[in-house]
């Protein structure tokens, strides 16, 4: 098959499902791995897709990539920031975790901890920590969003309200160039603003994909964190950001 024709098949397949590894994409057209990394890497090139570790997805600034899909885009990445972030987190704190991927990953590595009291809106998370006896886990009351197990809505935020914590462990869609972080649905942007002002500290968990990641809904600013996490250098736009305003940046 010709290189320009498997590359039009690619760009078919990722915008139907919205995020492929490359396993999928060498079994599907049986050719070498390194030949699948040199059409993505091409494909990137052209602006056409996004490379993540793994395989390759397209962005829509107003539709999140499918769940499942995020939960095997970049995990290496997550599982480093993840461990870094819980390095921070002492027995018998208290926190809250909001909605995402990276967030479910931070979950499971708090399990090393011990008595930590946990306020979240994510099923997902409360699953994972419901696990640890010695863990409280209060879940927020609102609507859930079926598709990925977030809870959302005016009674969620009112519900966060009524707490002060330790941490805000906060998962994002997206981070512009200015700083503004980024999200799809505006509801669970309101209860991420309320987790942000009822936290001491602010934990931001963001691989190095969601720098320049488009999203409609602006949340707030990566200046309101007081820890950044992530993979890799951010534009240095945002790590000048980041020292004007003392966030601490931690690359993994």
């Amino acid at each position: 098959m010709a290189q320009r024709r498997r590359q039009d098949l690619i760009m078919e397949l990722i915008q139907q499902k919205g995020f492929v590894t490359t396993e999928q994409l060498v079994d599907q057209f049986k050719v070498t791995p390194q030949t699948i990394r040199r059409d993505l890497n091409e494909l990137a090139k052209e602006q056409k897709l996004r490379r993540h570790h793994g395989g390759a997805g397209i962005d829509s600034s107003t539709v999140n990539t499918a769940y499942q899909a995020r939960k095997i885009m970049d995990l290496e990445a997550k599982e480093r920031i993840a461990e870094a972030l819980v390095e921070m987190i002492p027995d018998n704190a208290s926190m809250f975790i909001n909605i995402g991927t990276t967030t479910e990953t931070i979950a499971k590595a708090l399990l090393v901890r011990n008595n930590l009291q946990i306020v979240t809106n994510n099923l997902h998370v409360a699953s994972i920590l419901s696990a640890k006896e010695d863990f409280h886990v209060i879940i927020a009351g609102g609507e859930v969003r079926n598709r990925d197990g977030g809870i959302v809505g005016e009674a969620t935020r009112d519900f966060i309200n009524q707490f002060k914590m330790d941490f805000g462990i906060i998962g994002i869609s997206g981070i512009h160039d200015d700083g503004s972080l980024l999200d799809f649905d505006y509801r669970e942007v309101r209860v991420a603003q309320v987790i942000i002002a009822n936290s001491d500290q602010v934990l931001l968990a963001a691989d190095h994909t969601k720098f320049g990641r488009n999203a409609m809904v602006r949340l707030g600013n990566i200046t309101q964190a007081n820890h950044v996490f992530t993979d890799a250098q951010p534009p240095l736009d945002i790590r000048q950001l980041l020292t004007e305003h003392n966030v601490k940046l931690h690359i993994v």
